[in-house]
């Protein structure tokens, strides 16, 4: 701090109101990072077929990503896996794609309704660059 005071006060007595700035230059793969901040992403409505396309930050969970963008879908339990209300059917080459879903996971997706081979919870996919274009389809809940 004492070392950017003496800085600023000898910039003053040089006539200069500011502080010099800093120039630096990005390197090509912080650029690439930078492009790869976010991916699109659709989430389909079963209920009345509307498709909500997003960009979804890289890092997020995918249901992070759909509750960003006020995409209907319950998240009951707020992404703490404790219950199935996040529930979402994948293609089966992005299925194919992901991590297996853990025992735990399986458990939540038994009490889910409109199970399908591809199903999987939503607050346990994170959105990264593999995910670019992904469609993910929420099921009618027979209850509604």
């Amino acid at each position: 701090m004492r070392v950017a005071a003496r800085a600023l006060r000898t910039d003053a007595a040089r006539g200069r109101t500011h502080a010099p700035v800093q120039r630096f230059t990005m390197q090509h793969s912080a650029r690439r990072q930078f492009a790869d901040a976010t991916v699109p992403l659709a989430f389909v409505d079963s209920r009345d077929g509307q498709t909500i396309q997003v960009e979804a930050e890289v890092g997020k969970t995918v249901l992070e990503a759909a509750l960003d963008h006020d995409v209907d879908i319950e998240a009951a339990c707020g992404g703490e896996l404790a219950c199935s209300t996040c529930h979402v059917i994948l293609e089966q080459a992005l299925y194919d794609k992901l991590e297996p879903p853990d025992e735990e996971e399986e458990d939540m997706l038994d009490l889910a309704w409109g199970l399908e081979d591809t199903s999987r919870l939503c607050c346990q996919i994170k959105v990264s660059p593999e995910l670019k274009g992904a469609t993910f389809v929420i099921p009618e809940d027979p209850d509604i």
